[in-house]
């Protein structure tokens, strides 16, 4: 089947929507006004909402109208990022330095629409959960949710999540069985030695020059560690040190960030890295303090649920247009704590060209309108098949 009739009427008040949340973007956390937003829609539908999980976070919930039935869960993100937006559009954020960068905004008013269908309808037999969760960029939203009983209070058999991807084109899905999002670890070395003056460093212990050869010596982590039938990436983003031209600083900061698709090789990109940051230290003279920390772990999406969603996909879309053997990335996503508690899938839904800048994270990104109905579609589809009775 294409596109849902009803679903497509809506295609002018889902954009409304989409643009009202874009306009008044709101960082991990403090989503509050898009919390207002969200819970208001679900209410207008009829639906059950629960407030308060992180803090920002929305849980709707809706009964079918077949008869009792399991639960599912369906989540959507609803947090910004701090960038500041260079689109000139009417809808162009109002609030300086943050934007929708990612597309949370038509992630949202995607699951919005397929509530407010499912809501008229009620064509399933069981438990539906429309999770709105804050804070996916950075800050775990989801793990927090989940630490304060998402699961115990809206308990579910499996649980789904989807993602715009500029690059893939319009009216195409992609998702993979297994790993589709990499971890997202990060990691602080503070180097400290003995300040000097920058005409005699002989009379310090130079910090910058360890600092120098450690960000070399990192990289030699994957390439020289990990088997090449894995993959590991380690990125040194930062080196703080200094503050004028005659001073050896007595301290230099590294910071940077791991990621890989297998827990074991997390584990042992942070011991690599505590080994190597105390040998450079000892060679150098200086003292190495490592903080290392573990943010999200691997995506893995479950092989029978990945078929269950992909097999959807192409009722929606066609049998052509739904790929399964994308690239999995290594970018991160903190579906992947719900992933750990239930089995489910997370699916990618094309975004149409990256052109103009318009890719992940960029400050000309825009989420495309055309897809709101698409993936409201696929919403629906996926509880009326899950949910069949």
């Amino acid at each position: 089947m294409p596109i849902i009739n009803r679903i497509a009427e809506y295609q002018n008040e889902m954009t409304a929507w989409r643009r009202h949340i874009h306009k008044h973007p709101e960082t991990a956390f403090e989503e509050h006004q898009t919390s207002d937003y969200v819970a208001l829609r679900l209410h207008e539908f009829g639906i059950d909402v629960h407030r308060g999980l992180a803090g920002t976070g929305v849980v709707g919930t809706l009964k079918g109208g077949k008869g009792d039935g399991p639960a599912i869960g369906l989540r959507a993100d609803m947090d910004a990022l701090d960038i500041e937006e260079k689109n000139d559009i009417d809808y162009k954020s109002e609030y300086p330095g943050k934007m929708h960068a990612c597309g949370h905004d038509g992630h949202s008013t995607m699951l919005l629409g397929a509530a407010k269908y499912l809501s008229e309808t009620k064509n399933f037999a069981g438990t539906v959960h429309f999770i709105f969760q804050p804070a996916e960029e950075n800050e775990g939203g989801g793990r927090v949710m989940i630490e304060e009983g998402l699961f115990e209070k809206f308990p579910v058999e499996s649980v789904y999540g989807m993602h715009n991807m500029p690059g893939i084109p319009v009216g195409e899905f992609a998702i993979r069985p297994g790993p589709i999002m990499a971890s997202f670890d990060i990691f602080e070395i503070t180097l400290t030695g003995t300040g000097a003056h920058a005409a005699l460093p002989q009379l310090g212990r130079d910090a910058v020059v360890a600092a120098s050869q450690l960000v070399t010596a990192l990289q030699t982590i994957a390439s020289r560690t990990v088997s090449p039938f894995d993959a590991a990436v380690v990125s040194v983003t930062q080196i703080h040190t200094g503050d004028t031209w005659n001073v050896i600083p007595e301290e230099a900061v590294i910071r940077g960030t791991t990621r890989a698709f297998k827990e074991e090789i997390q584990t042992h990109m942070e011991t690599e890295i505590r080994r190597i940051a105390d040998g450079i230290a000892a060679t150098f003279g200086v003292t190495a303090q490592v903080h290392y920390e573990r943010r999200y772990p691997p995506t893995i999406n479950d092989a029978a649920e990945t078929d269950l969603t992909a097999g959807i996909a192409r009722e929606i879309a066609g049998n052509d247009m739904v790929s399964l053997d994308k690239d999995p990335m290594m970018g991160a996503e903190d579906f992947a704590f719900m992933l750990n508690e239930k089995p489910g899938a997370y699916m990618w839904i094309g975004n149409g060209p990256r052109d103009g800048g318009c890719m992940l994270h960029n400050p000309h990104y825009d989420f495309n309108d055309e897809v709101l109905p698409l993936g409201a579609s696929y919403w629906a589809k996926l509880v009326e098949t899950r949910l069949a009775g």
